[in-house]
């Protein structure tokens, strides 16, 4: 099961953690520019091309039945690092952390990790909760994706080879510059932010996926009419997907910087580094108690692993 489009956070491994849900709310991309390259002759105009990536990737996020376990490393702007264990159940993404700083969890941490996770297992509620609060987030995507080809005008801007962590090796991946076309209108808080971003996309032209976001927030942003909250200017992410094998693409790395104001009033600073590695397949009829124990038993092995900062984050 694909994450949603590119984008963190939900029943797809997206819902990882809420500086995944400020990029998932802030993925948009293109409108169409004045004239196409002759390399870009088998597409009517750019916006063709981000048409097309957009609608797989949420036929991927939507019709997929696989389902991964993987690692995560998170890096926060202070420089302390958390490592995760996920995976994917047909009952939504279950998560262990299992190392803070390279280092394993203490006993003290290891029992408060396990009862997070026995609060899901014993009562359903609680995971119900989780679920439709994966699934809210889930939407919330599809709703950017959806907006695409409306939000932005975009240019071609260069051309480059898929290569490891972004894309698929060897595949060619367009290069497009967007920036917001003044005729939208956000039909919703969520696509909101839309309307002050701009900046890059890598689209693999040979599976129509989309291989790299960057964006940048050129001025501040209003949301919920300016009341709700506020993103300052000056904010940024970095998303790298991959195709992790089987026509199968997964975020590998996603870089966020956000500041602003909730309510007008209360400052937040959103500042990380995530990067996600060893895909494998598992059963997809994996219930969140088998995920869990699942969970455990690689427990030792991946706290073994010290969390380093890979050059993809740097791009």
């Amino acid at each position: 099961m694909n994450r949603a489009p590119l984008i963190s956070l939900a029943s797809s491994p997206i819902s990882r953690a809420s500086a995944c849900l400020v990029v998932l709310t802030a993925l948009a991309f293109a409108q169409s520019s004045p004239s196409s390259p002759d390399t870009l002759t088998a597409y009517k105009s750019p916006v063709e091309l981000v048409r097309k990536a957009a609608h797989h990737e949420i036929e991927a996020s939507e019709g997929s039945a696989v389902h991964f376990m993987y690692r995560g490393v998170t890096t926060s702007s202070k420089g302390g690092s958390v490592s995760k264990l996920y995976v994917e159940t047909k009952d939504g993404t279950a998560s262990l952390t299992v190392a803070q700083d390279g280092k394993p969890l203490t006993p003290d941490q290891q029992q408060a990790e396990q009862a997070r996770l026995d609060r899901f297992v014993n009562h359903p509620d609680e995971l119900r909760k989780k679920r439709n609060q994966d699934r809210e987030d889930n939407d919330r995507t599809a709703r950017i994706m959806r907006a695409l080809p409306d939000a932005f005008f975009y240019e071609y801007a260069g051309e480059e080879k898929g290569s490891a962590g972004i894309g698929r090796a060897g595949d060619p991946l367009v290069n497009l510059r967007f920036r917001p076309n003044p005729s939208y209108h956000p039909p919703s808080r969520v696509e909101e932010v839309l309307t002050g971003m701009q900046g890059h996309i890598l689209v693999d032209t040979v599976h129509d996926r989309i291989a790299s976001i960057d964006g940048t927030l050129f001025k501040d942003v209003g949301f919920g009419w300016g009341i709700l909250g506020r993103l300052n200017r000056g904010g940024h992410f970095l998303v790298h997907q991959v195709d992790v094998g089987d026509d199968q693409w997964e975020i590998s790395s996603m870089t966020v910087n956000f500041t602003g104001k909730i309510m007008l009033i209360k400052n937040f600073s959103i500042q990380s580094t995530e990067e996600y590695s060893g895909f494998r397949q598992i059963s997809p009829s994996l219930t969140f108690a088998e995920g869990v124990r699942l969970l455990k038993k690689e427990e030792t092995t991946a706290a073994e692993v010290p969390a380093t900062t890979s050059s993809l984050a740097q791009r």
